[in-house]
């Protein structure tokens, strides 16, 4: 139909897949554009894009299913005036190592419980503008770059950060990802699901908190997912209470989970969050598991269940944080953090 309509104009002077590749117009008539067309066609070959070119620690790899990293842009900086975790410079959280091996589990004081009422709705406030980027076309790095800048817009660092030298400050995870997926210059596509994962420190308190969206319109299959995934978490909070063993909220998330045809991941937990992004206790979503601990008022922990259209085994990319379902179907996740109250939660 372009093509048409300069022949009928005869304006070789604004072709719009010339200007884009950078080229200048060199016909000087229809006779002349007719004659030169074939070597001209060639132009419109589509380039290969270098921002979606497979990272070299990638090569030879099997993946599991069609989902492929792109290009990861550099880390971003922060103001020096942004008060930082003990793992920000060289990645190596100091005061979760001090503590490891212990089975205690923190009582928080109404001081530390309104710094995390804080940092939570922080989180929440975050969360919600980088879902609202989400439509077909952006990338995961430009919602990266919005949580960066809303982090610091709120006095806040963003917790992934250089946790254990992750890259960036929001965790990505798209289709068969189950989680810490690195954001990258990947757009995201028409029925796609991502999970965007943002926790922020502010005031010496981490607030952790994600959702799954949906990327334009998805098939039923991912649409009964996500609920789903959403209904574990919700089966799993309302069991929270004084006296509740922690292993249990594994039994209410997998009861729920198999009743729908889905399975649970293993290899990731829930956890305890606080002055540290995790701690004590952990969490499991699977049932018959052996955690240990009952909860007490003043405790606050993560519920963050991981639920897989086909099996829950795992795989994790060689970029050494991206965990993948072992069979390439998708996988969805949500997550809350929970303080225990004398009535629940």
């Amino acid at each position: 139909v372009q093509l048409d309509r300069l022949f009928e104009t005869g304006n070789f002077d604004a072709m719009p897949s010339m200007m884009k590749l950078g080229l200048e117009n060199y016909f000087c008539s229809q006779e002349c554009f007719r004659k030169g067309y074939a070597i001209h066609k060639t132009l419109h070959v589509a380039q290969p894009n270098p921002d979606l070119a497979l990272p070299p620690e990638f090569s030879g790899y099997q993946f599991t299913g069609d989902l492929r990293p792109a290009c990861v842009t550099p880390t971003r900086s922060l103001p020096e005036s942004i008060v930082r975790p003990d793992y920000a410079k060289d990645g190596i959280p100091r005061s979760e190592q001090a503590i490891r091996g212990s089975a205690s589990i923190r009582v928080y004081s109404e001081k530390d419980i309104e710094g995390m009422r804080l940092v939570c709705r922080l989180g929440r406030e975050v969360l919600d503008i980088a879902g609202d980027m989400i439509k077909p076309g952006v990338t995961t790095d430009e919602i990266d770059a919005v949580v960066h800048q809303a982090c610091i817009d709120r006095g806040a660092y963003p917790s992934p950060l250089n946790y254990r030298n992750f890259p960036k400050s929001v965790c990505t995870s798209v289709n068969e990802a189950i989680c810490h997926g690195i954001p990258d210059k990947r757009p995201l596509q028409e029925g796609d699901i991502v999970n965007l994962d943002v926790t922020l420190y502010k005031g010496g308190y981490h607030g952790d908190l994600n959702e799954t969206f949906f990327v334009g319109k998805v098939d039923e299959e991912s649409r009964k997912l996500v609920q789903v995934t959403y209904e574990c978490l919700e089966k799993a909070i309302a069991k929270v209470r004084p006296g509740e063993l922690y292993r249990n909220l594994g039994t209410e998330i997998t009861k729920h989970a198999r009743a729908n045809g889905f399975s649970v991941v293993r290899s990731y937990c829930g956890h305890g969050i606080g002055e540290l992004f995790h701690t004590t206790p952990n969490v499991p979503h699977y049932s018959k598991n052996k955690a240990i601990g009952v909860m007490r008022p003043g405790h606050i922990f993560t519920i963050e269940p991981m639920i897989c259209v086909g099996t829950w085994r795992d795989r994790l990319w060689p970029d050494d944080w991206t965990a993948v379902t072992a069979d390439g179907k998708r996988s969805a996740q949500f997550e809350h953090t929970m303080l225990v109250t004398e009535d629940g939660v």
